[in-house]
């Protein structure tokens, strides 16, 4: 009998633990990562991921960055009400169907035109993932594959930004300096012997963050660490959600 109690311990102890790394079964007509990611341009696709972070949700819309254990997903402009924006707080899971689609190389799910948006349903089930250091993959195609995943940069350097008028600034507001407090705040850094730009997203972290404060805070010559989403924009494009000043 001790036996068996053991046992039954022992698979309820397995099955949580496989919950609690984001190990879970597909529903029904649901891709798997790897099939999402060979699933044509411009076809819809249907996935189970898990809701990292979120834009402010405007005029019915809300753009998510999610995750499961096998990748990433960038949900844009998904057809949402303010009511379930609320809901959609990190580690909710949700079903998403939607059209895949590319805009200057990043791969993302969203609305196939106005009549059919892309919509989401909030699921059971709970994920956060952690960030992963992809500090070596800089320069490498390997970075390519962990597109849209939350990630970390460890030891990278704040280099000079230049604006439109040729002046430096260890950061810009806009990519070329047009904007002001609130806008997109932008600045470079480097690593392995390359530089990169990446940007704080306003809509993501506003300037009522502290990764916002800190942004302006930042030196050319600095050493940080950062974490964030790995966005494409003709090439790795982070959106930053946090930064440590050594």
């Amino acid at each position: 009998m001790k036996k068996a109690i053991a046992l039954v311990l022992s698979l309820i102890l397995c099955a949580c633990t496989l919950t609690a790394c984001g190990e879970d079964t597909k529903g029904e007509g649901v891709m798997t990562y790897a099939e999402y990611v060979a699933a044509p341009t411009d076809s819809q696709v249907v996935v189970e991921t898990y809701v990292q972070a979120t834009r402010s949700w405007w005029d019915g819309k809300i753009t998510i960055y999610s995750q499961d254990k096998d990748g990433a997903y960038f949900l844009y402009d998904i057809s949402c009400s303010e009511e379930d924006a609320k809901k959609l707080v990190p580690g909710t899971k949700i079903k998403v169907t939607g059209m895949k689609t590319e805009w200057e190389g990043e791969v993302e799910i969203a609305a196939q035109d106005e009549l059919n948006p892309a919509t989401f349903e909030i699921e059971d089930g709970n994920y956060v993932a952690e960030a992963l250091d992809v500090t070596s993959m800089l320069g490498t195609a390997e970075l390519d594959k962990h597109q849209n995943e939350f990630v970390s940069f460890k030891g990278v350097t704040i280099e000079a930004s230049t604006d439109a008028d040729g002046n430096e600034a260890p950061f810009l507001y806009n990519w070329d300096g047009s904007g002001e407090e609130g806008s997109d705040l932008y600045f470079n850094i480097s690593a392995n012997g390359q530089t990169y730009t990446v940007l704080i997203q306003r809509y993501l972290c506003d300037p009522t963050t502290d990764v916002y404060q800190t942004a302006k805070t930042l030196q050319i010559g600095d050493t940080v660490d950062l974490e964030g989403f790995l966005y494409w924009y003709n090439g790795a494009n982070p959106h930053i959600t946090k930064i440590t000043i050594k």
